[in-house]
């Protein structure tokens, strides 16, 4: 095995390690006040972990978007890089590229860092309101930091595309003459 597959392998490894408490510390609070008679009160605060976030979608009826924070934010990076794991420990070339291949991408539709960048902006939107605060927490840095080391991971890993046939062209495939076919 290759250093940087090795170096990959092992980033892939500490991108578990660093996703799996992503998923359940808490990553945002976010408070409403209003002023009551010069005074500051809160009237709600609550703070959420992703998983938690997803199951308040769930339980208020929002299916769809809990679904789709479920599939791109926690299974599709739990199968790459389980995926990725596999890919560097195989040994036939030809199913280790085209696992690669097909890990590259679905790379493209982890869409964690998408929801970083999400829950970013409703921090600053939220701090730009007067009434609203928010506070980023643990879990949003451990997920910042998941993102970033399964990108890393997936760039060190290198694959070989499988060897060409002898006459330097993909591998040729059979082609059979139907019996009923004249003979050239």
């Amino acid at each position: 095995m290759r250093a940087r597959n090795v170096i990959a392998l092992v980033l892939t490894i500490l991108s578990f390690l660093i996703l799996v408490p992503s998923l359940i510390q808490p990553t945002v609070t976010i408070s409403a006040s209003i002023e009551w008679f010069g005074q500051k009160q809160e009237i709600f605060r609550e703070t959420r972990s992703i998983i938690r976030i997803i199951r308040n979608l769930h339980e208020s009826g929002n299916d769809f978007v809990a679904g789709l924070i479920l599939l791109f934010s926690v299974i599709v990076p739990f199968v790459k890089g389980v995926l990725l794991g596999v890919v560097a420990l195989m040994r036939d070339p030809g199913r280790r590229y085209a696992l690669f291949r097909f890990v590259r991408d679905i790379s493209k539709w982890a869409m964690a860092d998408v929801f970083v960048v999400g829950v970013y902006v409703a921090f600053l939107s939220a701090k730009a309101t007067d009434n609203l605060d928010a506070e980023l927490h643990v879990g949003f840095y451990l997920f910042a930091s998941y993102c970033l080391v399964a990108l890393v991971a997936l760039q060190f890993t290198a694959v070989d595309p499988p060897p060409l046939s002898p006459q330097g062209a993909q591998p040729q495939v059979p082609v059979r003459v139907p019996p009923s076919a004249p003979a050239p």
